[in-house]
């Protein structure tokens, strides 16, 4: 199994919010895509607290999808379907076999600030597609604010990832409300998170 240090710190914040946002749902049973699941770690938490949820991760990494099945192997979590492969820059019709509104929430944690544009438009595009009505798309991440990025350890994290891949950097959330409202989802909420991380509430309209 992998172990993210960084998973391992921020899931309780993580799980405090999806509780929150989902508090209204509790009496029926609902359906979870995250994307880029990593570890495991996440989904699998996600899952002890809110059994109230199915829980389908995915990843595009082999070594993640296998560290996902040792998690739910371990913890016996039922509510927490196999791992598949998703690649969000693809078309939402290769999602795995995700049929159109059959989704009540998709989570993608620390993923848009390590992707492509064309991969932060493939899961506004697909969420706009794979979501319910009212459904939710919740990101975590570091993100500029209309083109600005403060304060300045910020910008060394941006500088950092572009060094990595000049496709990566912080997300824009004036541009990510945008691909959004293209989607036919609007911006709900912007949650302040620990280190300067902030969740993005859309909803599907």
């Amino acid at each position: 199994m992998l172990l993210s240090p960084l998973a391992e710190r921020n899931w309780e914040d993580l799980c405090l919010v999806l509780e929150e946002v989902l508090e209204h749902q509790f009496h029926k049973q609902l359906f979870a895509l995250e994307l880029g699941s990593g570890t495991g770690q996440h989904v699998i938490r996600f899952a002890q607290k809110m059994p109230f949820v199915t829980w389908q991760p995915s990843d595009i990494k082999e070594e993640s999808r296998d560290s996902i099945k040792e998690y739910i192997a371990a913890t016996h979590a039922k509510n927490v379907l196999q791992p598949v492969h998703l690649d969000a820059s693809e078309p939402w019709e290769k999602w795995a076999g995700l049929s159109r509104n059959s989704c009540d929430v998709i989570i993608a944690i620390n993923l848009l600030q390590y992707s492509s544009f064309q991969t932060a438009q493939g899961v506004f595009t697909g969420a706009g597609q794979t979501l319910r009505q009212n459904g939710l798309l919740i990101t975590y991440a570091v993100y500029a604010i209309n083109g600005t990025i403060t304060p300045s350890c910020n910008e060394q994290l941006d500088a950092e990832l572009r060094r990595l891949n000049p496709e990566w950097g912080l997300p824009d959330i004036d541009v990510l409300r945008q691909l959004a409202y293209g989607n036919g989802m609007r911006m709900e909420r912007m949650i302040e998170m620990e280190e300067y991380y902030k969740c993005l509430i859309f909803r599907k309209l």
